[in-house]
Protein backbone atom coordinates (compact mmCIF):
# COMPACT_ATOMS: atom_id res chain seq x y z
CA UNK A 1 0.00 0.00 0.00
CA UNK A 2 1.50 3.71 -1.11
CA UNK A 3 0.64 6.63 -0.02
CA UNK A 4 -0.03 8.84 -3.38
CA UNK A 5 -1.61 12.80 -2.78
CA UNK A 6 -3.16 11.30 0.73
CA UNK A 7 -5.00 8.57 -0.81
CA UNK A 8 -3.65 5.11 0.02
CA UNK A 9 -2.95 3.04 -3.43
CA UNK A 10 -3.25 -0.55 -3.21
CA UNK A 11 -0.68 -1.98 -5.97
CA UNK A 12 0.32 -5.21 -7.31
CA UNK A 13 3.50 -5.31 -9.86
CA UNK A 14 4.10 -6.76 -12.84
CA UNK A 15 7.55 -6.38 -14.22
CA UNK A 16 8.80 -5.84 -17.50
CA UNK A 17 12.32 -7.22 -17.87
CA UNK A 18 14.16 -5.44 -21.31
CA UNK A 19 16.21 -7.65 -23.22
CA UNK A 20 16.24 -5.04 -26.26
CA UNK A 21 13.23 -5.58 -27.67
CA UNK A 22 11.51 -2.88 -29.67
CA UNK A 23 8.31 -3.76 -27.95
CA UNK A 24 8.87 -3.15 -24.64
CA UNK A 25 6.88 -0.57 -24.15
CA UNK A 26 4.37 -2.19 -26.22
CA UNK A 27 4.57 -4.81 -23.57
CA UNK A 28 4.09 -2.63 -20.22
CA UNK A 29 1.24 -0.78 -22.31
CA UNK A 30 -0.65 -3.98 -22.80
CA UNK A 31 -0.36 -5.33 -19.37
CA UNK A 32 -1.41 -1.76 -17.75
CA UNK A 33 -4.55 -1.61 -20.20
CA UNK A 34 -5.36 -4.66 -18.41
CA UNK A 35 -5.70 -2.58 -15.17
CA UNK A 36 -2.63 -4.37 -14.03
CA UNK A 37 0.45 -2.26 -12.43
CA UNK A 38 3.84 -3.13 -14.69
CA UNK A 39 7.23 -0.98 -14.47
CA UNK A 40 10.37 -2.04 -16.84
CA UNK A 41 13.34 -2.83 -16.13
CA UNK A 42 16.90 -3.56 -17.49
CA UNK A 43 17.69 -7.52 -18.19
CA UNK A 44 20.90 -6.25 -16.00
CA UNK A 45 19.01 -5.56 -12.63
CA UNK A 46 20.20 -7.50 -9.88
CA UNK A 47 17.71 -9.85 -8.77
CA UNK A 48 17.91 -9.37 -5.53
CA UNK A 49 16.33 -5.80 -6.45
CA UNK A 50 13.51 -8.02 -8.03
CA UNK A 51 13.20 -9.79 -4.66
CA UNK A 52 12.23 -6.68 -2.78
CA UNK A 53 9.55 -5.30 -5.30
CA UNK A 54 7.90 -8.39 -4.74
CA UNK A 55 6.16 -8.97 -8.42
CA UNK A 56 3.41 -11.08 -8.59
CA UNK A 57 4.83 -11.53 -12.09
CA UNK A 58 7.45 -10.96 -14.94
CA UNK A 59 7.80 -10.85 -18.60
CA UNK A 60 10.86 -11.50 -20.65
CA UNK A 61 10.79 -9.15 -23.81
CA UNK A 62 11.82 -9.88 -27.10
CA UNK A 63 15.16 -8.89 -28.36
CA UNK A 64 17.79 -8.93 -31.22
CA UNK A 65 19.94 -11.65 -30.24
CA UNK A 66 20.73 -15.36 -30.26
CA UNK A 67 20.48 -16.03 -26.70
CA UNK A 68 23.58 -19.04 -27.00
CA UNK A 69 25.89 -17.01 -28.02
CA UNK A 70 28.60 -15.68 -25.06
CA UNK A 71 27.83 -11.80 -24.88
CA UNK A 72 24.18 -12.04 -25.31
CA UNK A 73 22.07 -10.57 -22.48
CA UNK A 74 21.05 -13.45 -20.31
CA UNK A 75 19.80 -13.87 -16.75
CA UNK A 76 20.55 -16.41 -14.10
CA UNK A 77 18.59 -19.07 -13.40
CA UNK A 78 17.71 -18.27 -10.26
CA UNK A 79 15.13 -15.84 -11.47
CA UNK A 80 13.12 -18.70 -12.68
CA UNK A 81 13.22 -20.66 -9.14
CA UNK A 82 11.62 -17.96 -7.16
CA UNK A 83 8.05 -19.14 -7.17
CA UNK A 84 7.02 -16.15 -9.11
CA UNK A 85 5.51 -16.57 -12.94
CA UNK A 86 7.45 -15.65 -15.84
CA UNK A 87 6.14 -15.33 -19.20
CA UNK A 88 9.00 -15.20 -22.05
CA UNK A 89 8.07 -13.70 -25.35
CA UNK A 90 10.13 -14.62 -28.65
CA UNK A 91 13.64 -14.29 -27.22
CA UNK A 92 12.59 -13.98 -23.65
CA UNK A 93 11.23 -17.18 -24.47
CA UNK A 94 14.33 -18.72 -26.10
CA UNK A 95 16.46 -17.47 -23.24
CA UNK A 96 14.35 -19.58 -20.84
CA UNK A 97 14.46 -23.12 -22.18
CA UNK A 98 18.39 -22.16 -22.99
CA UNK A 99 19.23 -21.37 -19.55
CA UNK A 100 16.85 -24.13 -18.00
CA UNK A 101 18.62 -26.76 -20.24
CA UNK A 102 16.33 -26.42 -23.67
CA UNK A 103 17.66 -26.17 -26.73
CA UNK A 104 17.47 -23.21 -29.07
CA UNK A 105 19.30 -22.91 -32.90
CA UNK A 106 18.98 -21.18 -35.60
CA UNK A 107 15.89 -22.07 -37.05
CA UNK A 108 15.28 -24.33 -40.30
CA UNK A 109 13.28 -21.22 -41.79
CA UNK A 110 12.66 -17.94 -40.25
CA UNK A 111 9.20 -16.56 -39.56
CA UNK A 112 8.15 -13.25 -40.01
CA UNK A 113 5.31 -11.92 -40.03
CA UNK A 114 1.48 -12.84 -40.08
CA UNK A 115 1.47 -16.63 -39.20
CA UNK A 116 -1.18 -19.50 -38.27
CA UNK A 117 -0.34 -20.90 -34.77
CA UNK A 118 -1.86 -24.17 -33.66
CA UNK A 119 -2.63 -24.26 -30.30
CA UNK A 120 -2.40 -28.15 -29.07
CA UNK A 121 -3.05 -27.33 -25.44
CA UNK A 122 -7.08 -26.07 -25.32
CA UNK A 123 -6.47 -26.10 -21.49
CA UNK A 124 -3.54 -24.09 -21.29
CA UNK A 125 -4.27 -21.16 -18.95
CA UNK A 126 -2.46 -18.96 -21.14
CA UNK A 127 -4.89 -19.84 -24.35
CA UNK A 128 -7.97 -19.91 -22.11
CA UNK A 129 -11.48 -18.70 -24.83
CA UNK A 130 -8.60 -18.62 -27.81
CA UNK A 131 -9.38 -20.38 -31.19
CA UNK A 132 -7.22 -23.53 -31.69
CA UNK A 133 -6.35 -21.88 -34.95
CA UNK A 134 -5.08 -18.22 -34.28
CA UNK A 135 -3.35 -15.92 -36.22
CA UNK A 136 0.03 -14.27 -34.35
CA UNK A 137 3.08 -11.82 -35.28
CA UNK A 138 5.96 -14.03 -35.44
CA UNK A 139 9.72 -12.73 -36.15
CA UNK A 140 12.54 -14.52 -35.23
CA UNK A 141 15.94 -16.37 -37.25
CA UNK A 142 16.09 -19.23 -33.60
CA UNK A 143 13.56 -21.76 -32.90
CA UNK A 144 13.40 -23.80 -29.75
CA UNK A 145 14.24 -27.16 -30.82
CA UNK A 146 13.86 -29.20 -27.62
CA UNK A 147 11.98 -27.74 -24.62
CA UNK A 148 13.77 -27.92 -20.91
CA UNK A 149 12.92 -30.87 -19.14
CA UNK A 150 9.01 -30.18 -17.20
CA UNK A 151 8.15 -28.19 -19.92
CA UNK A 152 5.50 -29.37 -22.82
CA UNK A 153 4.47 -28.05 -26.11
CA UNK A 154 1.50 -26.69 -26.18
CA UNK A 155 1.67 -24.16 -29.79
CA UNK A 156 3.17 -25.04 -32.79
CA UNK A 157 3.11 -23.68 -36.64
CA UNK A 158 4.40 -25.57 -40.04
CA UNK A 159 7.64 -23.98 -39.36
CA UNK A 160 8.08 -23.64 -35.79
CA UNK A 161 7.75 -27.10 -33.73
CA UNK A 162 7.46 -24.95 -30.54
CA UNK A 163 5.82 -21.70 -30.49
CA UNK A 164 4.80 -22.18 -27.07
CA UNK A 165 5.61 -23.86 -24.38
CA UNK A 166 5.01 -24.58 -20.59
CA UNK A 167 5.95 -25.92 -17.08
CA UNK A 168 2.54 -25.03 -15.51
CA UNK A 169 4.12 -26.55 -12.00
CA UNK A 170 7.05 -23.87 -11.74
CA UNK A 171 4.35 -21.00 -13.54
CA UNK A 172 7.03 -20.70 -16.28
CA UNK A 173 5.82 -19.98 -19.79
CA UNK A 174 7.35 -19.39 -23.19
CA UNK A 175 5.87 -17.86 -25.84
CA UNK A 176 7.45 -17.54 -29.35
CA UNK A 177 5.78 -14.60 -31.27
CA UNK A 178 4.61 -11.23 -29.92
CA UNK A 179 1.08 -11.50 -28.27
CA UNK A 180 1.66 -7.69 -27.23
CA UNK A 181 1.18 -6.18 -31.37
CA UNK A 182 -2.45 -5.73 -32.79
CA UNK A 183 -1.29 -8.30 -35.71
CA UNK A 184 -2.26 -11.28 -33.21
CA UNK A 185 -5.30 -11.15 -33.19
CA UNK A 186 -5.62 -12.81 -29.42
CA UNK A 187 -2.80 -11.77 -27.92
CA UNK A 188 -4.92 -9.54 -25.65
CA UNK A 189 -6.67 -12.27 -24.35
CA UNK A 190 -3.07 -14.10 -23.99
CA UNK A 191 -0.93 -11.87 -21.55
CA UNK A 192 -4.61 -10.96 -19.94
CA UNK A 193 -4.74 -14.50 -18.84
CA UNK A 194 -1.36 -14.51 -17.75
CA UNK A 195 -1.59 -11.20 -15.58
CA UNK A 196 -4.96 -11.51 -14.37
CA UNK A 197 -5.04 -15.47 -13.89
CA UNK A 198 -1.73 -17.05 -14.18
CA UNK A 199 -0.07 -14.57 -11.34
CA UNK A 200 -3.63 -14.55 -9.30
CA UNK A 201 -4.04 -10.80 -10.04
CA UNK A 202 -6.23 -8.38 -9.27
CA UNK A 203 -7.44 -5.50 -11.11
CA UNK A 204 -5.51 -2.18 -9.59
CA UNK A 205 -7.90 -0.48 -6.93
CA UNK A 206 -6.88 3.58 -6.09
CA UNK A 207 -9.36 4.50 -3.06
CA UNK A 208 -9.17 7.10 -0.20
CA UNK A 209 -9.40 6.46 3.28
CA UNK A 210 -10.97 8.32 5.46
CA UNK A 211 -12.21 8.38 9.51
CA UNK A 212 -15.55 6.82 7.81
CA UNK A 213 -14.03 4.69 5.77
CA UNK A 214 -13.69 4.07 1.94
CA UNK A 215 -14.91 6.90 -0.71
CA UNK A 216 -14.04 8.10 -4.10
CA UNK A 217 -11.17 10.17 -5.13
CA UNK A 218 -9.67 11.61 -8.35
CA UNK A 219 -5.71 12.83 -9.26
CA UNK A 220 -2.72 11.54 -10.54
CA UNK A 221 -0.70 8.05 -10.28
CA UNK A 222 2.49 7.13 -11.47
CA UNK A 223 2.30 4.52 -13.93
CA UNK A 224 5.79 3.26 -15.42
CA UNK A 225 7.35 7.13 -14.60
CA UNK A 226 4.22 8.21 -16.39
CA UNK A 227 1.45 10.20 -14.72
CA UNK A 228 -1.95 9.01 -15.03
CA UNK A 229 -4.86 10.80 -13.92
CA UNK A 230 -7.50 8.49 -11.94
CA UNK A 231 -10.99 8.30 -11.06
CA UNK A 232 -12.32 6.01 -8.06
CA UNK A 233 -15.95 5.61 -6.65
CA UNK A 234 -15.36 2.26 -4.48
CA UNK A 235 -14.17 -0.11 -7.82
CA UNK A 236 -11.57 -0.49 -9.92
CA UNK A 237 -9.97 2.48 -11.38
CA UNK A 238 -9.32 3.42 -14.62
CA UNK A 239 -6.38 5.14 -15.99
CA UNK A 240 -5.79 7.80 -18.34
CA UNK A 241 -1.93 7.99 -19.45
CA UNK A 242 -0.57 11.50 -20.27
Amino acid sequence: MEIQGGMQVKRELVIVLDFGGQYNQLVARRVRECNVYCEIYSYKTELEKIKAMNPKGIILTGGPNSCYEADSPTYSRELFEMGIPVLGLCYGAQLMMHVLGGTVARADVREYGKTEVLVDKRESRIFRDVSEKTVCWMSHFDSVFKVAPGFEVTAHTVDCPVAAAENTDAGLYAIQFHPEVLHTEEGTKMLSNFVLDVCGKRKSTLCAVGRGGLFGGCGLAVQGGRRAAYLCVRGPWVASEK
